[in-house]
């Protein structure tokens, strides 16, 4: 028999054309989260190819280490898949075997004899339709997480082997012995960060349902008697928003401070993202925590670190003796006047501390201004606002690409689109700006010249200019649209948690943690926080779409129901509420995403 190969083509089955079928849940899922791990990570590799600059770390080992990781059968796009497919696939099942039980009750056949058959049939009269989809959520989300850390486990195995040369390390990976380096050891959990992000995304699910829960409740009651009914849409928009900025308010200024003295408890790329757009010297960022820790002070100097500050002055073109510790006055008043005469500093007369100008930085001396401190934070927020641009684009532009790219087509909203990112770059440019305006005001322009004989070593201390920052700045999200204050507070939530958890909790990966891992108490909570956030991320994208907000309601509506979900159920919508206009007859498509609803 002749071997054809169209003919095997033709003998596949097919693909479902229904967009909530488990396998297109599992394409779409597979497809977005591999986008999310692996782009990124081929980012260098694509511009050492554009620039014609090739090293060890983009070379074809590099590529491949990488190409292994995030395609195997434990990377994050296939845990993920798992997870979600997995899930919906059982759920599937699930109402195969419910019909089947249904069939079976009604011929009578064997419902006494078969105890698989009375346990399912319990199980379906005494569990709702969302509960199942949890339960089977859970199932899959269980496997998930143990692939997941499996993978980071092993890649931090790989990462930490010693190059053919290299001095050998005191330990080595054996069956027996699976302790993990002191480097690995000590690090956070590997999927911390992402627990914390799924766990927020969770409780904001809970938050918006009971709101939800509690507005229509209020608006299903009648109202009293010489009262008007008020709009409860509205009041919830305006509780939520408002939460929405006290929440980010809180954690900004949390992470703010972590990032000047305590950088170890934010994710690494998180700090260096921030330090970029800070502009601030590791040396004025470490003399912050030696401050905080009695190491360098005004009053008795700093015998361990005593050039830390007289370089960088050097390096800003300043006399290296603005940075010594013992020469520059530590309170202000009359004294501090002859300390700045002789040190030829202007501007400071009656004020103690190092000078402004190297806390600015230099910023403004190509134009003389280096030591205005307005100057110095208009400078800043205006090119954080150009940075921010180049930021935002892409986050207004890319969901109305893949959504409703027809909208584009239309000149006023493209135009709105366009404002919208002017104004969350505003809102981060007036973020930076006040912090650094808040801070001189603290130790230059007001509250050091009321209290001169409070010692700058408590103005420039944690509790001083750094702390009037991070209180300020946070109350910028006012700048930015109502919806989006919700998104930045759920961006920033998790880094705050991770910032107030303690380091032992943190930071207690050891040997018993690896080998015994379910009698640990850090990674199984970890795996069970994990678990039931996304279930119940999973199960409110079956049965609940409303309660999800910006990111997760639009990545689980394209997951669950298409790319053209939210455009056609808006444009059926739309439709459908026109006067005049028909109901449309019931279709495939229609009787598709009412199932999808349920």
């Amino acid at each position: 028999m002749e071997f054809n190969l169209n003919n095997l083509f033709e003998n596949l089955p097919a693909l479902s054309d229904d967009p909530t079928h488990p396998s297109q849940v599992a394409i779409r899922t597979f497809a977005l989260s591999l986008s999310l791990s692996l782009g990124p990570s081929l980012v260098p590799f694509v511009l050492s190819i554009i620039a014609g600059r090739r090293s060890q770390k983009t070379g074809l080992a590099a590529l491949q280490k990488v190409l292994r990781r995030e395609l195997g059968y434990d990377s994050f796009a296939s845990a993920v898949t798992l997870a979600v497919g997995g899930g919906a696939a059982l759920r599937r099942l699930w109402k195969l075997l419910e019909a089947k039980e249904e069939e079976n009750s009604e011929k009578k056949h064997r419902m006494d004899s078969n105890s698989s058959t009375r346990l399912l049939s319990y199980f379906n009269s005494r569990l709702s339709s969302r509960q199942k989809t949890f339960i089977a959520n859970v199932f899959t989300s269980s496997v998930s997480i143990l692939l997941l850390q499996a993978g980071r486990r092993r890649s931090e195995r790989l990462r930490n082997i010693p190059r053919p040369g290299a001095i050998p390390l005191p330990y080595t990976y054996t069956p027996s012995n699976l302790s993990l380096p002191p480097s690995v050891r000590n690090s956070p959990s590997p999927t911390l960060d992402l627990t914390l992000l799924v766990f927020v995304r969770a409780i904001d699910v809970a938050f918006q349902s009971m709101i939800s829960k509690f507005t229509a409740k209020a608006e299903s009651e009648p109202p009293e008697p010489g009262t008007r009914k008020q709009g409860f849409n509205k009041y919830k928009f305006l509780v939520t928003t408002r939460l929405d900025a006290l929440v980010f308010w809180a954690c900004s200024a949390r992470i703010m401070w972590c990032f000047f003295y305590q950088p170890e408890r934010l994710p690494s790329t998180y700090v260096k993202w921030i330090r970029t757009l800070a502009g601030v010297d590791n040396r004025l960022l470490r003399t912050l925590q030696f401050i905080r820790s009695g190491e360098w002070t005004y009053t008795n100097g700093s015998p361990t670190n005593p050039t830390l500050l007289t370089t960088y002055a050097k390096d800003l073109g300043y006399s290296s003796s603005w940075g010594d510790p013992l020469r520059v006055p530590a309170f202000g008043g009359p004294s501090a006047r002859s300390v700045w005469e002789l040190l030829g500093v202007q501007g400071r007369k009656g004020l103690g501390g190092v000078p402004c100008e190297l806390v600015h930085g230099g910023v403004g001396s190509k134009m003389s201004l280096d030591g205005s401190c307005t100057a110095n934070s208009g400078i800043r927020g205006v090119k954080a606002f150009f940075e921010a641009v180049l930021v935002y684009l892409p986050a207004h532009f890319l969901p109305v690409l893949i959504t409703r790219p027809q909208v584009l087509l239309r000149p006023h909203r493209v135009l709105s689109t366009l404002l919208a990112t002017c104004r969350s770059a505003t809102f981060l440019s007036a973020f930076i700006s006040s912090f650094w305006l808040s801070v001189c005001f603290t130790r230059t322009l007001a509250l050091a010249r009321l209290f001169p004989h409070v010692s700058h070593d408590f103005w420039d201390g944690p509790h001083g200019c750094i702390m009037a920052g991070c209180l300020v700045c946070g109350s910028s999200i006012w700048l930015e649209n109502g919806r989006r204050r919700g998104e930045m507070a759920l961006y920033v939530l998790p880094r705050a948690i991770r910032a107030c958890i303690p380091d032992k909790l943190i930071r207690s990966r050891n040997r018993v943690a690896t080998n015994l891992e379910s009698y640990h108490l850090v990674e199984p909570s970890i795996r069970l926080a994990f678990i039931l956030s996304l279930s119940t991320l999973l199960t409110a994208a079956v049965h609940k779409p409303e309660s999800l907000r910006g990111l997760s309601r639009w990545g689980l509506a394209f997951i669950m129901n298409g790319p053209h979900a939210g455009f056609w159920q808006r444009r059926r919508k739309n439709f459908e509420t026109r006067p005049g206009t028909p109901t449309p007859e019931p279709t495939r498509s229609n009787h598709i995403s009412a199932i999808a609803s349920q």
